[in-house]
């Protein structure tokens, strides 16, 4: 048994924080008000000042197994995970051998279960080895409960046979979650194409290489009446085509947006900094300031961090030859406080709406909810203290990330799922 005092419950449906004692009984909440008698043998936290709000969920993570361990494994990305407040995630299948086939799916799903200490679950491939010809073996990903498939790293570059597999994997009430982008228009460059790649004698990546795919995509979903997910969109125009293909209401299209899409732009690359390499690649200011707002709008129904990480040696190359990619489960939940929710940009509310409930509602699975006889799945997260991100706090393999050694306001104090708390500092 455990009782929080004095906590300021968050939920996705309300701004206000409402100040309540919480008691959690055999991993659920038994009770919420104010002033409960704790029961005997109960442990007591004062969680007074702090916000108690349900854990987060990430629906776009590289885990990098199989093949690519010296990155990162299942246990150190699901410890990053919980290091920031997360208790599920989704795998993107760009791994090696590729997540395309049922015994690809099973294998890695089988390591999850031995390897995490939260629920992991995968995306798997459209096509076979991500190469966007013929169709993956979607009917045996489908039955081990594959919901999400993606060539992500990727396009799905013939839209034939993407508009194929829509109209097949639809009947089977799987969606398809689109990395978009012209590789032609793109190259390999992950620079936004502008004053700063002219600055840094780089050929730029244009916007336009990933508006492109993100209008035909929604187009194949329409004709073939699928589901269709946008990933890590970057570009105000981006932003806007979405918000014109949602208001015309005959497609179903869900969109996501990632922290450091919100947080940075093209100008932090400064000299060469591959901590800011990633693709898509950051834009302008006044993207940021699109997708922010779209983000408080609901065009963006979800906020996923792509976590991707790439070892030192990697992203210690020039910024051409670095690969793309930034990690994300360690900071997100701090960075987003600290950035938006402290300066009053948005709220908790918003928080737990797009980084805990839509995401599991995009997969369909429970959303939890600080509320009595709901299973226990919640963070307490101190507003006024502060988190360092040295390479000993980080969790992941891996930390590229432009936060290492910054110290931002807020931190995760205690992840609890079920009857287990996962983390306590």
């Amino acid at each position: 048994m455990l009782l929080l005092q004095n906590a300021r419950i968050a939920s996705e449906n309300s701004p206000v924080l409402l100040e309540g004692d919480v008691l959690m009984v055999e991993g659920k909440i038994q009770d919420i008000g104010s002033n409960l008698t704790p029961p005997e043998g109960a442990r007591v936290i004062d969680a007074r000042g702090r916000v108690l709000m349900p854990a987060m969920f990430d629906a776009h993570v590289h885990f990098r197994a199989p093949g690519f361990e010296n990155k990162e494994t299942i246990t150190t990305g699901s410890e990053a995970a919980i290091n920031g407040g997360v208790t599920g995630v989704v795998m993107m299948p760009n791994t090696r051998p590729a997540l395309d086939s049922a015994t690809a799916v099973a294998t890695v799903l089988e390591n999850a279960t031995h390897r995490s200490r939260i629920p992991v679950y995968t995306s798997g491939c459209v096509t076979k080895n991500r190469e966007g010809k013929e169709l993956a073996e979607i009917e045996g990903m489908r039955e081990l409960g594959v919901k999400m498939l993606t060539d992500d790293g990727d396009t799905t570059s013939d839209p034939a046979v993407l508009l194929r597999a829509m109209q097949y994997a639809t009947e089977f009430g799987m969606f398809f979650a689109s990395h978009c982008e012209v590789p032609e228009l793109a190259g390999p460059r992950a620079l936004n194409e502008g004053v700063m790649s002219y600055r840094l004698g780089i050929k730029g990546s244009p916007a336009c290489a990933e508006e492109i795919i993100i209008d035909r995509d929604i187009r194949l979903a329409r004709a073939a009446g699928a589901h269709v997910h946008i990933q890590h969109v970057s570009s105000k125009l981006g932003m806007e085509t979405i918000r014109w293909w949602k208001s015309r209401g005959d497609v179903k299209v869900t969109a996501e947006v990632a922290p450091h899409h919100l947080l940075f732009t093209d100008e932090h690359i400064g000299d060469y900094d591959t901590n800011y390499k990633m693709n898509p690649p950051l834009r302008t200011q006044a993207d940021c300031d699109a997708l922010l707002e779209g983000l408080k709008e609901g065009v963006f129904d979800l906020i996923a961090t792509d976590h991707a990480p790439h070892t030192p040696f990697e992203k210690a190359q020039d910024f051409i030859s670095a690969p793309n990619g930034i990690t994300g489960l360690d900071t997100a939940l701090v960075s987003l406080h600290h950035f938006f929710v402290e300066p009053g940009k948005f709220g908790w509310d918003l928080v737990v709406k797009r980084y805990s409930a839509e995401p599991r509602r995009l997969m369909g699975l429970p959303v939890p909810a600080i509320e009595v006889g709901q299973e226990v799945n919640c963070v307490l997260f101190d507003t006024e203290a502060e988190t360092t991100f040295t390479r000993d706090f980080m969790k992941s393999k891996s930390q590229n990330t432009p936060f290492i050694d910054q110290t931002l306001k807020g931190r995760v104090d205690l992840v609890i799922l079920g009857t287990e708390i996962l983390l306590e500092r």
